[in-house]
């Protein structure tokens, strides 16, 4: 595992902006000249400019003797998030002088020693323009700021060589202040800066800039407030952004780019992909191809940070990519004002259209040939997933759960049904899992990180092809999903619709695939399943199995144990899971990501403390060296304990 992750801080989530020193940031920016920044909600002067989507596939600037020379200027314009025929919003953004413009801002892409010669003009009519970003790119992160700060009305030009090959970017704000403070008229004041190794082969790829505006500051601390939030990709939040096509077979190239004020879990649907590079503006780690690889399908993306990524698709269908923080996938409060359709009532068309919202991409993969069908016949273990109400929910916080059925063997037998039960598959076995709805509303199961194919994969009115799309499960009704699980590893189930809500109501769970459930022992094998309570009132605290004060551990002294931590939480994305003795972590050694196991290299021993993104599961080895009483903790990013579980070890 690559060690930075473990020391990215979270900077913008629901509960963590508690921390002092991002507060006072936040206070400067929301008050005094800075004021209008967190406005100006919806455009309603006659006729202003418009902003143009820059899909960020042709780059700025012209090239002569090895001098890119780049003229950009930042001014005012309407920028529409959603449908072109949607409300838009007063921001300010990047344009190259005399064109429209452009949310991210123009791409500057270089070859390494290439010198970059940028002229900015600010055009705002009082406010400065605080520029960041434009100087060379090094191998390590540096600790001087390289702040620009150009008056309004006026123009300034930078000379610098551009540096180490990488994925960086170059940012701007009306004041001084951090970038995780950008939150309203200055927040997409941001635009990709790549550079290229020199000789490299140029190869095909995509380059996506994630930012995040919102017209208060509460939408970041009071989930739920009358708010707008916006969070989007290259410009445009889901449904509407663009939609990317492959081929089975294609190597798929994508920059993520995180200029936005807010952790992204950036998942992938059905595949792993493999991480190319780690950075942020100014410095970028790029892991050597002749290197173990870094297999994911969720890579944490907190704010100011970059990676890259390579995927080779082996099925056809439609797949998404997208955070996996449920909180930014959930639909937006109108920009004019109007109110939020009531989600309870369920009543849409399309639940992967109409009830996600934010940093989306959908990609379709095709391959000669393929065709919608069900799979051949085989033999298969048959399960019953049964999705129930329990007692004690109410119509806007309900309390749902599931009982697994397995033959005559059903989990749990009563309530309560949290936590989920664990679904444990033998790797290679065919399995068909029959998601029965006894629900009063639809839902679907998405079996989080199982390779299978597109149809069986969760996401009602998407997953699939043309030819067959995946349905929502009506109350009374009931959906089979098959597929071979090839791996063993941990992984989740959860639904796919109306996320927010149905996950908090229950509707989350492990699922475990080993080589032999025969052998399976939950007592050396233990599941740390971390989930959002069920009320909102609880929500200063987190649930680790199902409970907010869980049953003790017992472990002996000398005694193996495999940890296996799943973050399942809506909102938490910097949650760091640890055991402790006293006040110290104890050590352990990392095993697999994912539910992939880790490269040899990489099985690293260390400190027993993980920070980790919702969508993410880590497993450790564990071995207690000493009797006495330990504990293993969940605390937030910054240190507070959100849940502890005793462990006595004997």
């Amino acid at each position: 595992m690559d060690p930075r992750r473990a020391q990215d801080e979270p900077l913008v989530g629901r509960n963590q902006l508690r921390a002092g020193v991002l507060l006072m940031w936040m206070a400067v920016a929301l008050t005094g000249a800075s004021r209008g920044l967190a406005g100006q909600a919806v455009a309603r002067d006659a006729a202003p400019e418009r902003v143009a989507i820059n899909d960020n596939n042709v780059a700025a600037g012209t090239e002569a003797s090895g001098t890119l020379t780049v003229r950009l200027e930042a001014r005012s314009g309407e920028w529409r998030p959603d449908g072109d025929t949607d409300p838009g919003i007063n921001v300010l953004a990047f344009a190259i002088q005399g064109g429209p413009l452009q949310i991210p801002g123009p791409l500057i892409r270089v070859t390494e020693g290439t010198e970059v010669r940028a002229f900015v003009r600010n055009r705002l009519e009082k406010e400065p323009l605080i520029l960041h970003g434009m100087s060379p790119k090094t191998t390590a992160a540096a600790n001087s700021t390289d702040a620009i700060t150009i008056p309004a009305g006026e123009e300034r030009e930078l000379r610098f060589v551009a540096g180490t090959p990488g994925t960086y970017y170059y940012w701007a704000a009306a004041s001084d202040i951090p970038l995780v403070a950008r939150l309203g008229r200055d927040s997409q004041l941001s635009g990709a800066f790549i550079v290229e190794p020199r000789g490299g082969a140029s190869r095909k790829e995509r380059v996506f800039v994630i930012g995040h505006w919102t017209d208060s500051d509460t939408a970041l601390i009071q989930p739920g407030s009358l708010s707008h939030t916006r969070i989007v990709m290259n410009g445009k939040s889901w449904p509407h952004t663009e939609r990317l096509a492959y081929r089975v077979g294609d190597n798929v190239h994508i920059r993520v780019i995180n200029a936005g004020a807010s952790v992204h879990p950036m998942h992938l649907h059905g595949f792993y992909f493999n991480v190319d590079s780690r950075g942020d503006e100014r410095s970028d780690l790029i892991f050597p191809p002749d290197g173990s690889p870094h297999l994911v399908n969720t890579e944490r993306l907190a704010p100011g940070r970059t990676f890259s990524l390579t995927w080779v698709p082996t099925r056809p269908g439609n797949w998404l990519f997208h955070c996996h923080d449920t909180a930014h996938i959930a639909p937006g409060r109108p920009l004019d004002g109007q109110p939020t359709a009531a989600m309870a009532a369920h009543h849409v068309t399309n639940h992967a259209l109409e009830m996600m919202s934010g940093p989306v991409i959908g990609i379709s993969v095709t391959a000669p040939g393929a065709a919608s069908g069900t799979p051949e016949v085989v033999a298969r273990r048959t399960l019953r997933l049964v999705a129930q109400v329990e007692r004690g929910g109410t119509a806007e916080e309900p309390a749902f759960g599931f009982t697994l059925e397995d033959g005559k063997m059903t989990k749990p037998e009563a309530p309560p049904y949290l936590p989920g039960p664990t679904i444990v598959l033998k790797r290679g076995e065919p399995v068909s899992i029959t998601v029965v709805n006894q629900l009063p509303e639809a839902t679907a199961i998405h079996w989080h990180g199982i390779e299978l194919d597109s149809y069986y994969d969760g996401v009602a009115g998407f997953a699939g092809d043309a030819g067959r799309l995946a349905p929502a499960i009506a109350p009374g009704t009931s959906f089979e999903a098959l597929f071979t699980p090839p791996r063993a590893g941990t992984f989740i189930y959860h639904t796919h619709v109306d996320e927010i809500r149905q996950q908090q109501a229950g509707l989350t769970g492990a699922l475990l695939v080993v080589e032999s459930p025969a052998g399976y022992d939950p007592q050396h094998d233990v599941v740390l399943l971390v989930t959002v309570p069920r009320q909102t009132v609880d929500s200063g605290v987190v649930l680790l199995n199902g409970s907010s004060s869980p049953a003790a551990l017992d472990m002996r002294v000398g005694d193996r144990y495999r940890l296996r931590f799943i973050n399942i939480h809506t909102f938490r994305p910097s949650m760091r899971m640890r055991v402790m003795r006293g006040n110290a972590p104890l050590t352990w050694r990392a095993v697999a990501k994912d539910g992939m196991d880790l490269p040899a290299d990489q099985k690293l021993v260390g400190p027993s403390v993980i920070q980790m993104g919702n969508g993410e599961t880590y497993d450790f080895e564990f071995t207690p060296d000493a009797a006495g009483d330990l504990r293993v903790e969940v605390t937030t990013g910054t240190g507070d304990l959100l849940v502890s579980m005793p462990v006595h070890v004997r």
